[in-house]
């Protein structure tokens, strides 16, 4: 049963859904651009900003578990984990999302949520809590080993791969023994069925990681954002790396939250216009 919730100010209705994460596919990408423009309107605490906050989340939780299949041979039997670390990238696609850009919030949402779960594999993968110094030795161990096997035809000992990694037999050994702490499989190993027949691992290697892109676009920011006046880089200081609420931000510089979503509106559109050459 689908009801209407009417706004404080009259403005805009939103959909009662008894079951938001029952409605079908293309319902859900239509309600979630109706609920995503509201929830850009209403302010954050209210009532209505967490129904619909707490109602896009439910809606898009299929994308969430589309995105998290992809990671079903490594989580083995952790998929709900995988799904609920998911979630949280969803949350956050939903907070950062701005109505105004030109984009469909599938393609926003899903690198926010293969992000956490690539996070989360990264700080689990290993067995054992392994020491940082060890786990980055232990790269180097590999490389090394695989580079003096080559030269001398056989397996290099602890001696020659300490010489070689300039660090003492000691540390070698102990590289050699957190390698076992490692989760690792073969790259032939099969992961799935797919449409195509089964998926091995090696078929996910050697793809071109977006966040390349990404880094070029932080480098290009990082001046502008030097030459911004200290009240403006506070506030994206508070919004980006503290994650502050528009109304905390509201609070700490004593303005309401919609003047804070207009100063961040403006101040986005001015580092936006400055960043992208003109047509």
């Amino acid at each position: 049963m689908t009801t209407s919730v009417t706004t404080d100010t009259g403005a805009t209705t939103l959909p009662e859904l008894d079951n938001p994460a029952q409605v079908a596919p293309e319902d859900a990408r239509n309600l979630t651009r109706l609920f995503l423009r509201r929830l850009a309107e209403l302010e954050e605490g209210t009532p209505e900003y967490q129904y619909a906050r707490n109602t896009l989340i439910e809606m898009n939780l299929s994308l969430v578990r589309f995105a998290a299949g992809r990671f079903r041979g490594r989580a083995k039997d952790d998929m709900e984990d995988v799904v609920q670390v998911g979630v949280i990238g969803l949350i956050k696609a939903i907070d950062r999302f701005e109505v105004s850009r030109e984009v469909e919030f599938t393609t926003f949402a899903i690198p926010y949520i293969v992000g956490e779960i690539k996070r989360f594999f990264r700080d689990t993968t290993w067995a054992v809590h392994v020491p940082r110094r060890l786990q980055e030795a232990r790269v180097q161990l590999a490389r090394a080993t695989e580079e003096l096997t080559g030269r001398l035809g056989r397996t290099p000992t602890v001696r020659e791969l300490a010489q070689l990694m300039s660090l003492p037999e000691e540390e070698v050994v102990e590289a050699m023994l957190a390698s076992n702490g490692h989760t690792s499989a073969s790259l032939d190993a099969a992961i799935g069925q797919g449409e195509d027949g089964e998926a091995a691992l090696a078929d996910f290697v050697g793809s071109e990681d977006a966040a390349f892109d990404l880094v070029e676009d932080l480098h290009a920011l990082a001046p502008r954002i030097t030459r911004l006046e200290e009240r403006e880089r506070l506030l994206l200081h508070l919004r980006f790396v503290e994650e502050r609420t528009q109304a905390e931000i509201g609070e700490r510089l004593g303005v309401s939250q919609m003047h804070v979503s207009r100063l961040l509106s403006r101040l986005l559109a001015r580092l936006r216009a400055d960043l992208l050459p003109a047509p």
